[in-house]
């Protein structure tokens, strides 16, 4: 079981078509190991950002677990619903599993140890993370094409970066709405 998890650690760090074509990779246990990989990349976030500015360890596996239902949800929404091809038939959980194990390459964050490194381990990361995501889709949602595959996961981070600009600004009390 544990050698399995590995394996998918593995494939999806050097970018493997073959993770998320191969249906063994998609059993019962996946979804697990994806929300396992997604707590992981948010700890493994927490302790890249630990060596410039103090954060919550488990406050940043938590919103792992957030942030990996939102990808899910627009990749799922974008990709299943909006803009299917004609042999696109996936279900939600299997979205969510290809989610999560796109973002294997985030574990490579525990590796930022000192404040020089963690911002271009951290970029490259999150790069490395995108390239898994555009590549996961493209194979999961039967997707001709990698530049729509592409314009997916792109919208997908737009969305999300809006919305978690709105957050923090409205928490700020910094929206230009509140002085309408």
């Amino acid at each position: 079981m544990f050698g399995e998890f590995l394996n998918i650690i593995f494939k999806s760090i050097k970018l493997d078509r073959s993770l998320y074509s191969d249906s063994k990779n998609f059993s019962e246990a996946s979804i697990y190991f994806a929300g396992l990989i997604m707590i992981l990349d948010g700890i493994a976030g927490a302790v890249a950002a630990n060596t410039v500015i103090k954060t919550a360890i488990a406050m940043s596996g938590l919103t792992a677990i957030l942030t990996w239902f939102i990808w899910a949800i627009l990749i799922y929404v974008l990709g299943v619903k909006i803009f299917p091809e004609k042999k696109t038939k996936v279900s939600f959980r299997k979205v969510l599993t290809f989610v999560g194990f796109a973002h294997a390459p985030g574990l490579l964050r525990f590796f930022a140890v000192t404040p020089e490194l963690m911002i271009p381990i951290i970029f490259l990361t999150q790069f490395w993370i995108f390239a898994a995501l555009i590549i996961s889709t493209r194979q999961v949602l039967n997707f001709k094409s990698n530049l729509k595959s592409f314009g997916i996961v792109f919208l997908s981070f737009l969305i999300i970066v809006f919305l978690s600009i709105s957050f923090v600004m409205s928490r700020m009390n910094a929206l230009p709405v509140n002085s309408i």
